[in-house]
């Protein structure tokens, strides 16, 4: 496969994971908003702070309000990271392999990015949890749509590997969001309050339901255990390595166990570390610095993923 195309292919279902992800990162501290008593002061700098992206916004915003943080991380056209860039780039990716994806897949993706652009230029006001409800069942179509209409050969891999990557890292940053957004005072630990928020980043990863069939009460250890470490559900961060590393060997050709190029070595040093530490030690530790460092080492496993298969080198004489 060119190298061309096997980018494309995963920078497509990065953007189209991490346009989805956006939109449960609002969507969690909209739900906040809703749930917290009245009187309670709104945080929504944090949202922008764990993005890496805070610099920019303060330059292009100013003060981070519910509408200027909303309007930054879901319509800016000009901020590469927002829903409808991700959205711009994603089809941009799909034109580029048209003739190697399905067509079924590019009518999803640009259906996609459609709907999302008609929402920034809507002059009446969104109903913004149905947006981003929209959002994430329009990203959940396309990937169904790529599962069941392209071969699962090395191009499909590459998509479901950028799709795994994106979501690892989303799940760590959604989870983080808990411990930017501080409670008004440390007594509020323990209280409805505390149970609200974490019962909305629950539903924000769209795992409320599969970890109340596990555990009946809601507990932030129990919650971190369940997105981090996790081997069943599909969004949490040990699943997501799982999975990625059968994808990298089936594109490689090795077998589990062996890591013969950079990619593999780094994603499997990362998965081997989730497979044999407990949240007790991670809780032990600083869950924050403990997130902080999955998604550092997801940013190098991407990096070598370019590196292995994409970047282009010189020829030497």
């Amino acid at each position: 496969m060119l190298s061309r195309v096997a980018d494309s292919i995963y920078w497509l279902n990065r953007y189209v994971e991490r346009a989805e992800n956006i939109a449960r990162f609002v969507d969690v501290n909209l739900n906040l908003s809703l749930d917290s008593p009245t009187g309670l002061t709104q945080q929504w700098e944090p949202l922008v702070r764990t993005t890496g992206d805070l610099d920019l916004f303060r330059e292009r915003y100013g003060e981070a309000t519910a509408e200027t943080v909303i309007q930054f991380l879901t319509f800016d056209s000009d901020y590469a990271n927002s829903i409808l860039s991700c959205l711009r780039l994603a089809r941009e990716n799909a034109r580029s392999v048209r003739e190697i994806i399905s067509s079924e897949m590019w009518e999803q993706v640009n259906l996609f990015y459609l709907m999302v652009k008609d929402a920034s230029e809507a002059k009446h006001r969104l109903q913004l949890p149905s947006f981003f409800a929209e959002v994430k069942m329009a990203s959940h179509l396309f990937a169904g749509v790529m599962s069941a209409t392209m071969s699962h050969n090395e191009g499909w891999h590459f998509g479901y590997l950028g799709r795994l990557i994106e979501r690892a890292d989303k799940t760590a940053r959604i989870l983080d969001v808990k411990y930017f957004i501080l409670l008004p005072s440390v007594n509020f630990v323990g209280t409805a309050l505390d149970e609200l928020q974490w019962i909305a980043l629950l539903k924000s990863a769209s795992g409320y339901e599969m970890y109340r069939k596990r555990q009946r009460r809601i507990s932030p250890t129990g919650i971190a255990k369940f997105l981090i470490l996790d081997r069943e559900f599909p969004r949490s961060i040990q699943f997501c390595l799982l999975e990625a590393e059968q994808s990298l060997h089936a594109i490689t050709g090795s077998t589990a166990g062996t890591w013969n190029n950079a990619a593999e070595r780094t994603l499997g040093k990362l998965r081997a570390e989730l497979d044999f530490i407990t949240i007790e030690e991670i809780i032990q530790g600083g869950l924050h610095e403990f997130l902080d460092h999955i998604q550092i080492q997801l940013n190098l496993v991407g990096h070598k993923i370019f590196e292995t298969f994409c970047a282009l080198e010189p020829v030497k004489a």
